[in-house]
């Protein structure tokens, strides 16, 4: 890492860094802590994991509000001083950063008059402790962070005027600058990375002056730091209009502390678009600005043609001041491959960036263990979490596509996965939730891109094999919401139990991937065609496991829950024994055998009581229209299951798919229900009458298999699916004809609401006359 900030030195090739979300937000009196929702806080282990990686530095938390909550005199060291040294020792150098998205110990905020002295007070007390630390981000985006807390109300101290904004601004750069004359009192030679989100607002004519607005505004903790903010400075009336005294700004003027590297936060929801026709676009992206009613979207929702991304704006920084820039957050929450391509197209970016002459230093992975909760910004516990290189919803954080990629980056080797060909969302046309969508101006026109270099290339396909099953359609339907090249092979396309059809399609269409849907699904009637159920499901499989591993290609194959006996009390997990009651778990239970042992690479998947809204013979379906008919229904209510939302079970496999996942893993939407509760429970939510519901035991249904009278699963290996209610409510909004954004291109509910619409939506409605000062 070299921050020295001569123009006259060769740019050094582009680093790779890793960033650890660690924010810790006060919302009222309730703190939320990123540390220990991950796990990071007790696991230090972790260090290894990340230095495994191939990155140069890590953005790492020694926070304030964690270390010396209650002042210095009681400040606890014992964790800084075990990871600190970790990260030197693996080689990995950290960029400490001493308030993330905080406001401080509870005793102080960040509108207190005092919050900068004593926050450098802190800065000097690590400096201390650790004078070998050189880089340093003593408040992780000041603008941001001011904007959630000082003029949206999301974050304490829940301010909604530009007073409380501009205020929270003031304090959070100046606790910079005395935490970096601190630091240096000890070490002169560290090194200020100041981040903030980069972000840049687009807009119809008539919304001209708010996106005006909004894009100096973007500028301001940046602006300050390098002493720019003066009489002259295009935002002066609007920040002294505060009634803020002159020479609070104008002690920046005379104090300058630029930043040695110039971090950007780039998110898909960091570019906007403001448009005066908000009838145009979904409720929720409406608002109010400068008194005119308007949406605001992110720009990639709407434009027809994309923008050209994170380069332009990086342009934008480098000509504005001079100082090297570092991509410091680059993340999307999105299905597996588009984290790869989005990490890509950045990458790709910041090497162009630095051929046209700008001094870019380092693209930051964020975040390396996934975050939690941010869809709400981190104001509500409801547990949705977006995962990162590693998932840190298995017992131990597990390493994902991502993590792979970025070896690959670090080292300089070709990039190998197959999903990287493919063009991410926020570039593929079903990316609008507006139509048409709008035309984009000319300004921007010129300077669109279409992704990243792999895009467009030849792509080897994942063979969906089942083209007449309920899954193996919804595969084929995922896959191309997904942008995955995709086959659909029916039995004629492929034999799965003749050797050499499975050679032959294997040959032809070379994939990278074989999920396999196929095989004999009547539980009943298998008691008496033992030889096809077996040949279906167990023997096909083998030969299909047997010429994947040839090939080196990965499979998905999938079992059920029939393989157990129901005679435990509690869920089953992956490494409980089988015991199947009929011929159908036997074929299933022989089939998990023997596909893993001739491929220990395949991903075998138990799942059970599939329900959706793809196709009109599923349980659920079938109660609900016998229900609204005022016909009876029957279900079993001594028999427990599992049920599972085919479409999250659909993403969940291709996102381990593309991990290349092997063994057992148990995928449900979780909840132990019998088949009447789960019919009484759909009803219930759809407001259907369910007195026509008939419950009767297994045996008075005349089942000629065997059922296990408890086969409910959970899994040792990581819940991925969302809970039961959530998968039903989507389920409910999809067959009720409801437009549920991107038609389940992801898992939960509240992630449809894209993570900026709630606050920009605030802004829009708070900025109120502000724009006649700009």
């Amino acid at each position: 890492m070299d921050s020295n900030t001569s123009t006259n030195n060769p740019i050094p090739s582009l680093e790779l860094w890793g960033g650890l979300e660690c924010t810790v937000n006060r919302v009222r009196d309730e703190y939320f802590s990123q540390l220990d929702r991950n796990g990071h806080a007790e696991r230090a282990c972790d260090i290894q994991r990340f230095a495994s990686l191939g990155i140069r530095a890590i953005r790492y938390p020694i926070l304030w509000e964690r270390t010396a909550p209650n002042g210095l005199d009681s400040a606890d060291w014992t964790w800084p001083d075990e990871r600190l040294p970790a990260l030197r020792e693996a080689g990995v150098q950290p960029i400490a950063g001493l308030i993330h998205h905080g406001s401080g110990p509870q005793h102080t905020s960040l509108i207190d008059p005092d919050f900068a002295e004593q926050l450098a007070e802190y800065a000097g007390a690590v400096a201390a402790r650790y004078p070998w630390l050189e880089y340093y981000t003593p408040v992780n985006e000041p603008c941001t962070t001011a904007r959630f807390a000082g003029l949206y109300g999301v974050w304490y101290p829940h301010g909604r005027d530009d007073r409380t904004f501009v205020q929270a601004l003031l304090n959070q750069c100046r606790a910079v600058v005395l935490s970096m004359r601190a630091i240096r009192t000890v070490n002169p030679n560290a090194k200020l990375v100041q981040t903030d989100d980069l972000g840049k607002t687009y807009s119809t004519p008539e919304m001209a002056h708010v996106a005006e607005f909004y894009n100096e505004r973007r500028w301001l903790a940046w602006d300050l730091l390098c002493g720019m903010v003066d009489e002259r400075h295009k935002l002066w009336k609007y920040l002294t209009r505060t009634g803020i005294a002159a020479e609070e700004f104008l002690w920046f003027r005379d104090n300058p502390c630029p930043p040695d590297i110039i971090g950007v936060n780039y998110y898909v929801t960091s570019e906007r678009w403001l448009d005066h026709r908000p009838e145009r676009f979904p409720e929720h992206h409406r608002g109010i600005a400068d008194g005119q009613p308007c949406a605001d979207i992110e720009a990639s929702r709407v434009l027809a043609t994309p923008t050209a991304g994170i380069a332009p704006l990086l342009a934008e920084t480098w000509d504005r001041y001079r100082i090297p820039l570092a991509v410091t957050e680059a993340h999307i929450d999105a299905n597996r491959e588009d984290q790869l391509r989005w990490l890509l197209e950045i990458w790709e970016a910041a090497q162009q960036s630095q051929r046209n002459g700008v001094d870019v230093r380092a693209v930051t992975v964020w975040s390396l263990l996934g975050s939690f909760d941010w869809n709400s910004l981190v104001t509500q516990n409801r547990g949705y979490y977006e995962p990162g290189p590693f998932d840190v919803r298995s017992p131990l954080p597990r390493p994902t596509a991502l993590a792979k990629m970025m070896r690959e980056l670090s080292s300089g080797a070709p990039l190998s996965h197959p999903v990287l060909r493919g063009q991410g969302w926020w570039r593929r046309p079903g990316r609008f939730l507006c139509h048409p969508p709008v035309a984009t101006p000319a300004a921007l026109t010129s300077i669109s891109a279409d992704g990243h270099r792999l895009v467009g290339t030849g792509a080897a396909p994942i063979l969906v094999l089942g083209a007449t099953g309920t899954l193996g359609r919804a595969f084929a339907r995922v896959c191309q919401k997904r942008n995955l090249n995709f086959k659909l092979l029916s039995r004629q396309d492929m034999d799965i139990a003749d050797p050499d059809s499975v050679e032959r399609a294997l040959a032809e269409h070379k994939p990278w991937a074989v999920i396999n849907t196929c095989g004999y699904v009547r539980v009943d009637d298998a008691e008496g065609e033992i030889e096809r159920c077996m040949r279906e499901n167990t023997i096909g499989p083998a030969v299909l496991a047997a010429a994947c591993a040839r090939h080196g290609v990965h499979l998905t194959s999938f079992s059920s829950d029939l393989v157990f006996d129901g005679r435990q009390d509690r869920p089953y997990v992956e490494s409980d024994p089988v015991a199947p009651l009929n011929v159908y778990g036997r074929s299933k239970a022989e089939a998990e055998r023997i596909v893993l042992d001739k491929n220990p690479d395949a991903l075998m998947v138990r799942t059970s009581a599939f329900f959706g809204p793809w196709d009109q013979y599923n349980f659920v379906t079938l109660a609900l229209g016998a229900l609204e008919r005022g016909e009876p229904f029957v279900a079993a209510s001594d028999l427990t299951i599992t049920p599972t939302y085919v479409p999250d079970l659909v993403h969940a496999c291709l996102d381990l798919a593309i991990d290349r996942e092997a063994g057992i893993w148990h995928l449900s939407n979780g909840g132990a229900v019998t088949w009447a509760d789960l019919a009484l429970r759909a009803a219930e939510r759809a407001g259907v009458d369910a007195s026509r519901l008939e419950l009767r035991t297994g045996s008075q249904l005349g089942f000629a298999a065997a059922r296990p009278a408890y086969c409910a699963l959970h899994s040792e290996r990581g819940v991925l699916l969302p809970k039961l209610d959530d998968a039903l409510g989507r389920y409910l909004e999809l067959r009720a004809g409801d437009p549920v954004e991107m038609e389940e291109l992801v898992m939960t509910a509240e992630s449809r609401q894209p993570v900026a619409s709630g606050h920009r939506q605030q802004e829009a409605t708070e900025v109120g006359a502000v724009q006649a000062g700009t």
